[in-house]
């Protein structure tokens, strides 16, 4: 398995949002939801129009963990939300693999369509994951704390959610860069 990396570049990541939102609804949500909720893909695909829709929260049973988990949406993801499935039914899947909304898109479909808008911006080393990951690095540069991401990923220890996004590999490239003797 390959290690995925955290999209670092906020302009980029503004600008793939952007994209997404004007040429592909559906992949746009999909991004989003990554973004803002921190989930699992694998998580992600299972949220229906009925797990969102006039709810201020998205109330799940993790896949991985078995674990409940509440996330509040914010007022942005939200409203997206609404107008996403204005004429959607409660049964419909949020991130559809056709038109009817019977069956969710695989997660090897979620891949490919994070890769792809990835690589024609210019990024490098994404997958799935790196939404999560993207979720959770900028939430610890907003506000450095780890303790809440922590309890957000359910890792054991600080230094397991550091590493997961990408703020050790960070630390130890501006330590080789800031090495100079002369």
């Amino acid at each position: 398995m390959n290690y995925v990396e955290p999209i670092r570049d906020n302009n980029k990541l503004e600008d793939i949002i952007k994209y997404l939102k004007n040429t592909n609804t559906r992949n746009y949500i999909l991004f989003i939801l990554g973004l803002f909720t921190g989930l699992r893909i694998s998580d992600i695909l299972k949220i229906q129009v009925k797990h969102v829709r006039n709810k201020k929260e998205i109330r799940i049973k993790e896949k991985k963990t078995g674990k409940f988990k509440v996330i509040k949406m914010n007022k942005f993801l939200k409203k997206e939300l609404e107008i996403y499935i204005q004429d959607k039914d409660d049964y419909e899947y949020l991130i559809a693999n056709s038109k009817t909304g019977h069956a969710p898109i695989t997660r090897q479909h979620a891949y490919r369509i994070v890769k792809e808008v990835c690589k024609k911006f210019g990024i490098e080393n994404v997958g799935t994951h790196s939404l999560r990951k993207t979720f959770g690095y900028n939430y610890y540069k907003k506000t450095k704390n780890i303790a809440v991401l922590q309890n957000i990923f359910n890792h054991s220890e600080p230094s397991i959610t550091l590493r997961y996004i990408g703020i050790n590999q960070d630390t130890i490239s501006d330590a080789y860069e800031s090495m100079s003797y002369f």
